[in-house]
């Protein structure tokens, strides 16, 4: 543990902000789940000329479901997955509130959703100091082990 005008200064979060961080990310994980589901769902139904684009977005929701889970294992020894997800919530955010807004069929409800999934991450981001795993010191941890 370092000090720092007096203060320890430690790179992990406390065990209570890392729990809470991890079971954000794992109800978003299961969030991503039932949207699977859903999509499962939809392909039962879908027009012929809609099925492989509907199957594509609902074998996405596995990708996702698999980057929670990477980042609920590892925290803070993952470079890339935080970012990826951020990448993809914030961008299709904006893009259903601009679809909601010339009334595009879906676009009012799911950007919500995407919303709030980004606003979880983000938490979790914070509480499981998601950043680490870009510091160098991480990097040489990862491939020591």
């Amino acid at each position: 543990m370092t000090f720092h005008t007096g203060i320890p200064v430690t790179n992990q979060p406390s065990a209570l902000a890392d729990r809470i961080g991890r079971g954000l990310l794992a109800l978003c994980a299961l969030a991503t789940l039932v949207a699977f589901a859903n999509g499962i769902a939809i392909l039962f139904d879908v027009e012929p000329d809609r099925v492989m684009s509907e199957a594509w977005r609902t074998l996405g929701y596995l990708v996702f479901v698999g980057l929670f889970t990477m980042i609920i294992v590892a925290p803070r020894n993952q470079r890339g997955p935080w970012e990826l997800i951020f990448l993809h919530k914030i961008a299709i955010t904006v893009f259903g509130v601009v679809a909601a807004t010339s009334n595009t069929p879906d676009a009012a409800k799911t950007w919500p959703i995407d919303a709030g999934l980004v606003i979880a991450t983000a938490i979790a981001y914070v509480l499981c100091r998601g950043w680490q795993g870009w510091r160098p010191s991480s990097a040489s941890a990862r491939s020591t082990s």
